[in-house]
């Protein structure tokens, strides 16, 4: 093995170990969040702190790495601590917001925070249709406290997110 091949190889061992860590930190994050009281009084309404991993993985480690640690922490959490009905829930919401923040990730034209932001309505976005196709057109009247709530979580998540990235010793 050459010293070239040594590199490459210290190089994914260290992409898949970081990713490993933020599969775990978003499912702890889920975790911790599934167990907190609805604090704003509208039900389903949460922070979304495993996006944190997200962004991070996002940003650290590419898209790829990014839907990967999406997806796992979806199924986790759906098997683990919400059930089948919030995990499709959560399946559509996080499959919308990935498609928003890997468009705008793409261009470098957008801050942690916005790009977060983005994840955060378009995630809420992707619920409601889901919603509107299981229950009807009356779940609209929910989308505006989403947006409001997607645009709060979504820019203290970005800040957050923007504050570990750096410290992720990682070049994609």
């Amino acid at each position: 093995m050459t010293k070239h091949d040594n590199e490459r190889n210290k190089k994914r061992i260290t992409r898949l170990t970081t990713a490993g860590v933020l599969v775990a930190l978003a499912f702890i994050l889920s975790y911790l969040e599934s167990l907190l009281p609805s604090f704003t009084g509208v039900p389903g309404v949460k922070p979304g702190f495993a996006n944190i991993a997200v962004m991070c993985a996002l940003y650290a480690l590419g898209g790829k790495i990014a839907v990967a640690v999406a997806l796992v922490r979806v199924v986790l959490s759906g098997f683990m601590f919400t059930g089948m009905n919030a995990m499709l829930y959560s399946l559509a919401g996080s499959a919308l917001s990935l498609i928003v923040m890997l468009l705008l990730r793409s261009t470098d034209k957008f801050s942690v925070p916005a790009v977060s932001i983005a994840g955060a309505v378009a995630h809420n976005a992707g619920q409601i249709l889901l919603a509107c196709l299981m229950l009807g057109k009356a779940v609209l009247y929910y989308f505006p406290i989403l947006i409001i709530s997607g645009l709060i979580s979504g820019f203290i998540i970005g800040i957050i997110a923007s504050l570990i990235i750096p410290r992720i010793a990682l070049t994609r």
